[in-house]
């Protein structure tokens, strides 16, 4: 594994694991020992030092499992790791099934519960990284930035950034306090945010990519003949646009890209798939998700896949006449720029 700087405030692993799938949204959790195990593994095997959790990753009988787990993984090398939580949001865990539904709330009274429940499940005396996990409209982003602030300056959360950020947003909230990072969606299916490198060269402002890997299908695993994903077992996939027979037809084009530069490099389709961002900006810190040892080590590796620049050019030009041609539209159900519903994603 190969580390970067995500802003100049901090160094990371080049990839980091997203821990979510571990406990939601991909089927009935796994096993806790099993998890720890894995989180523990991509750490001393692997390299991994930035590890995803947030306080909404559970399931409606444990909604907060996730950050209990990954405290308990990171434990015996907590100064080594640099471990992500966030704020901002609530499933109404009333409904009967998921994909629950979603909530938005940035109070300050709600930021200052959330740290205290954030820190307790993790067995820590600080967040690494606070994120703002969705922007409520309610709330002004000022407010936002100054909550955090004095949670920075009472020594609790070290650094802090925003998921899903816009340019106007993120401007107006580093202004008051200065934000580290975003995590925002990214990946050869998902590029509508890429206006956003201007903005965080400019600010100094790093870039975890959530669903780089287009909640699996990017790794070319997934085909019409296997992609019959359990829904009532909490599997969210199962609803996903990019999942459908239809849609499976229409990318295959972007899969066998992928596919012909995995032969050339002698890597895996994941692997291209996350080189290509790693490869594209120096401050972009994909953050794929994994239930097996094989899949964390081969994204790990990923790190090591150098894609030349003119190789990084030529794929976006291929993506860029794949868009064209609507191969991806299909991908969340509308052209690749609409707002992305919260139950299509991996984070």
């Amino acid at each position: 594994m190969r580390y970067r700087d995500l802003s100049d405030r901090f160094k990371v692993s080049d990839v980091g694991l997203g821990c979510m799938d571990f406990s939601h949204a991909y089927g009935a959790a796994m096993d806790e020992a099993e998890s720890v195990r894995l989180i523990r593994a991509a750490h001393d095997d692997f390299g991994y030092t930035l590890f995803d959790t947030a306080e909404t990753y559970g399931t409606a009988a444990d909604p907060h499992a996730n950050e209990r787990l990954v405290g308990k993984a990171l434990a015996p090398v907590r100064d080594d790791v640099t471990i992500v939580t966030k704020f901002g949001i609530h499933f109404d865990y009333e409904n009967d099934k998921p994909p629950y539904p979603l909530h938005l709330d940035s109070s300050p009274e709600t930021i200052r519960r959330s740290v205290e429940g954030s820190l307790e499940r993790l067995g820590t005396d600080h967040i690494d990284l606070y994120l703002q996990h969705r922007i409520d409209p309610t709330v002004e982003p000022e407010v936002v930035a100054e909550t955090v602030g004095e949670l920075i300056g009472e020594g609790k959360v070290l650094r802090w950034g925003i998921s899903e950020a816009t340019d106007e947003y993120l401007r107006r909230a580093n202004a008051v306090t200065p934000v580290s990072a975003i995590q925002n969606r990214y990946s050869m299916m998902a590029r509508w945010h890429e206006p956003l490198f201007a903005t965080c060269e400019e600010l100094d402002v790093g870039w975890m990519a959530f669903s780089p890997l287009a909640n699996g299908l990017l790794t070319g695993g997934i085909t019409k003949a296997n992609n019959r994903f359990d829904g009532a077992a909490g599997d969210y996939r199962a609803g996903m646009p990019q999942f459908t027979d239809e849609a499976l037809d229409k990318n295959q084009a972007l899969i066998d890209l992928v596919a012909g530069y995995a032969k050339a490099h002698d890597a895996t389709d994941a692997q291209i798939s996350l080189a290509w961002m790693l490869c594209k900006k120096p401050y972009i810190v994909p953050i794929p998700g994994a239930r097996r040892m094989e899949r964390i080590a081969q994204n790990a590796q990923a790190s090591e896949v150098d894609l030349s620049t003119e190789e990084v050019a030529a794929i976006d030009r291929a993506l860029d006449k794949l868009e064209s041609t609507g191969a991806l539209s299909a991908v969340f159900g509308g052209h690749a720029g609409a707002t992305v519903d919260h139950s299509s994603e991996e984070k």
